[in-house]
């Protein structure tokens, strides 16, 4: 069986005792996909409460249209922006783009911004900016940024 036949399995389990409601979320949350992250288990989320919006490296760039649906269509009123220690994309963008071109098989465009980085505080830091630079998304509702540590589970707040 493969990895999606055991996902529509899963599917069908889950339909099965699924109690259809309406969600309200009230959260956004912009994190990795780091597939090693639970983020209904780690952040203590239920159904409905949060939208999580995941993108390699958990960056806000690339989130910046669905956190402004979520916003404004479906009224979430507070973002977290969540990276972890042992990122993938914690490195080189250069050493990035040769591994999606090897795995690939054919040279990745140049021009692609992998929004690589670093340092994670820093890498959370720049992420803050770019939303409060940002005339997609609004400016009056808490904007916070995270670590979470892949070892511990724990997360850990970052100032701006």
């Amino acid at each position: 069986m493969s990895a999606i036949d055991d996902m529509i399995a899963a599917n069908e389990r889950y339909a099965a005792e699924y109690a259809p409601g309406r969600p309200q979320p009230v959260l956004a949350i912009v994190a990795c996909m780091d597939a090693r992250i639970d983020p209904f288990r780690a952040l203590g989320l239920h159904y409905g409460f949060a939208h999580i919006i995941r993108n390699a490296g958990g960056r806000v760039a690339e989130a910046l249209r669905s956190l402004a649906i979520s916003q404004a269509v479906l009224g979430t009123r507070e973002v977290a922006i969540i990276h972890h220690t042992e990122c993938g994309m914690m490195a080189p963008a250069d050493e990035i783009r040769r591994l999606m071109s090897a795995g690939l098989g054919r040279e990745v465009d140049p021009s692609l911004p992998l929004l690589a980085f670093n340092d994670l505080d820093d890498s959370v830091r720049e992420d803050l900016e770019v939303y409060r630079n940002s005339p997609l998304v609004r400016h009056d509702i808490p904007v916070r940024g995270f670590v979470y540590d892949v070892q511990t589970r724990r997360l850990r707040e970052v100032t701006a």
